[in-house]
């Protein structure tokens, strides 16, 4: 089979429209101001690693601020669970917002609405304040995080394994430090809780700053005007009709598998630090078998999509990695502190499905337009299915008094993961199937 870096090249089309900020200029030749690009490059980079310290940071000292607000087991089930929720909500509007702004003012408008909110929220006093302003940062994560496979498959259309690695991989060293350090950073600044989940605001504010030149540009990010029409649908460019998605067999495992994975990716970065300290581990030793898991993400978000572009079927990556869940959800049911490491590194590797998840969206459409339905539909239906994940493992461990049926709970759902992962990793796009139902 034919890479997808291969297979994209040799499909895309010349622009046609005069944009100083795309990678082509009128008459389909490579634009001579590289910067450009290069400046897409580290705006990518810098927004990946905004899209998860709002939560791991919280995750590390979930215990200080349920203290500090006065939440119940149950609520602070609720508040890992608001992640899902905006990002179910709020990615499905990412595409018509990026038709109408281009991609790169949205994620622009998405980095300030990150800081904006982290900003906020340990000082509003209330549980009720916390949760509106992690909403609001929240927000901002959900439209980028639609938005980026958009702006790789645009900005390079030849390299979309190697740039979909390059901002997981950033991504993961965002989602890992927020956990290593914020503990450490709390402590350093008095011990307060409020200035420890503060300081990643600055994170969010630098990264908004290189999207702002390509922000007067309003195509820049968008797909190509002049893209043809997938066979057999109504239309696949952005501004001119939709591709019916959901008569795509594909999109539908796609999204299943999307929201299973982050139905556990956000459990373990919401309570997995929670169980090492109820097993005796230091507050400080949790938050780093924390930034350890997140860690494993670094290098493997990186290398997973190159390898699974080069694959014909990514089934058996997906399998790999619900394995490596199951054997870590095992340990830490069994030997929570003495075998710490080791599950924190197996459930570091079974969270990489979301890199892969993110790479089986852009092999599984063939089109930006494509791409911009599919990433909108599999993230906003994927994040739904998770949304009562992180709440319900928060009731049965206050009302079981331990984490025995938590662990279960998970554990058994990396079963259908892997299954609807390896219908997902088939060789087809969703262009072709709804084309033919």
């Amino acid at each position: 089979m034919v890479s997808e870096e291969t297979r994209t090249a040799t499909t895309s089309t010349p622009v046609s429209v005069r944009d100083p900020a795309d990678p082509e200029n009128a008459t389909g030749r490579p634009h001579t101001r590289a910067w450009v690009t290069r400046l897409v490059v580290v705006a990518v980079v810098l927004s990946a690693l905004n899209l998860r310290p709002a939560i791991t940071s919280l995750g590390a000292l979930l215990e200080e601020v349920r203290d500090g607000l006065g939440m119940s087991g149950t609520t602070a089930g609720v508040l890992t669970s608001v992640p899902p929720f905006c990002f179910a909500l709020f990615g499905v509007m990412a595409p018509r917002l990026a038709r109408r702004f281009g991609a790169g003012a949205v994620v622009c408008a998405g980095m300030a609405a990150i800081a904006a909110g982290l900003a906020i929220r340990p000082w509003t006093g209330t549980a009720a304040g916390f949760l509106a302003a992690s909403a609001l940062a929240l927000m901002g994560i959900a439209v980028s995080n639609v938005l980026m496979p958009v702006v790789v498959k645009r900005w390079f259309p030849d390299r979309v394994g190697a740039m979909t690695g390059l901002y997981s991989m950033a991504l993961a060293l965002g989602t890992a430090a927020a956990a290593a350090i914020t503990v450490p950073v709390t402590e350093t600044l008095g011990g307060s809780w409020r200035w420890g989940l503060t300081v990643w605001a600055v994170l969010a504010a630098a990264a908004a700053v290189p999207w702002i030149p390509l922000v007067r540009e309003r195509g820049a990010g968008r797909p190509r005007p002049e893209e043809p029409p997938a066979r057999g649908t109504s239309a696949t460019v952005e501004g001119t009709g939709t591709l019916r998605i959901t008569r795509s067999r594909t999109a539908w495992a796609l999204a299943v598998f999307f929201g299973l994975q982050a139905t556990c990716a956000y459990v373990t970065m919401g309570w997995m630090a929670q169980i090492f300290r109820d097993a005796g581990v230091p507050a400080g030793t949790a938050g780093l078998l924390l930034a350890v898991t997140m860690a494993m993400g670094v290098p493997l978000s990186f290398v997973i999509p190159r390898v699974a572009t080069r694959l014909p079927s990514q089934g058996p990556v997906v399998v790999v990695l619900g394995v490596c869940g199951l054997l870590g959800y095992a340990g830490l049911y069994t030997a929570p502190a003495a075998g710490a490491w080791a599950w924190a590194v197996l459930l570091g590797i079974a969270n990489c499905a979301f890199p892969l998840a993110l790479t089986m969206v852009g092999m599984r459409a063939r089109t930006g337009a494509g791409v911009a339905q599919l990433s909108a539909f599999a993230q906003s239906t994927g994040y739904l299915i998770s949304i009562p994940g992180p709440l319900v493992v928060g009731v049965l461990y206050q009302h079981s008094g331990g984490w025995g049926l938590p662990l279960a709970l998970m554990a058994g759902l990396l079963l259908p993961q892997m299954a609807v992962g390896v219908l997902a990793g088939r060789d087809r796009t969703v262009e072709d199937e709804a084309a033919t139902r």
